[in-house]
């Protein structure tokens, strides 16, 4: 199959940080998609119905693309979902639920050619074991950090790390928002390989800065 541009389906900084750790060359943009769940749809299923939903919707302004659609969902052992908490005292409530208790972080990933709609799917699992936590711990974390604009009220790659008493899961770039490993063995299946290309004056663009 032949190369194309690659196109990644968010703006997010977190997701831009990830994907240029793979050495391509590639852009991001901003979809603008309701994220609301439908009626009955599990985690999983929303995760990956959003990830499509996200790189179908550049499609149209990239058609000679391969589009990166990213989502993730952080829910609960009970499948409640657990959503950017875009303020202190949610992000309190947020962490005071997931105290002593594990947390599902599913993320779905697309890859999807806009020139001829082939596309591939996954769905990548990983989980965090939080330890209890007392309110001193929550408030300062939060004061600290501020991860309000990510799901489960914390960031996995700065002081969140304190959070866990064990993480499980294969790939744990995807509790940041990108599951490298699954994404590299799509370019793969498509024979994209990273280890074969040129490394010189690879940067990545983005259009717009919304998450």
């Amino acid at each position: 199959m032949q190369h194309h541009p690659l196109l990644l389906a968010s703006s997010s900084p977190y997701r831009r940080q990830l994907m240029e750790r793979l050495g391509l060359p590639f852009q991001a943009a901003s979809p603008n998609v309701d994220e609301t769940p439908e009626v009955s749809e599990s985690p999983e299923q929303l995760a990956v119905r959003l990830a499509l939903k996200k790189a179908e919707a550049l499609a149209g302004d990239y058609p000679d693309h391969w589009i990166i659609g990213s989502d993730q969902v952080a829910c609960l052992d009970d499948d409640t979902l657990l959503n950017k908490p875009e303020t202190h005292e949610r992000a309190v409530q947020q962490l005071k639920r997931s105290s002593g208790r594990k947390v599902s972080f599913l993320t779905g990933l697309v890859l999807l050619d806009s020139g001829t709609g082939e596309r591939q799917s996954h769905c990548e699992h990983f989980h965090a074991h939080f330890r209890e936590l007392d309110a001193d711990e929550i408030d300062n974390y939060l004061h600290v950090e501020k991860p309000y604009d990510c799901a489960g009220s914390f960031k996995m790659e700065g002081l969140g790390i304190t959070l866990f008493r064990r993480l499980e899961g294969d790939d744990p770039n995807s509790l940041i928002g990108l599951p490298l490993i699954a994404l590299t063995r799509m370019l793969l299946h498509w024979g994209l390989n990273p280890l074969r290309q040129p490394r010189s004056s690879q940067r990545s663009s983005s259009r717009d800065s919304a998450r």
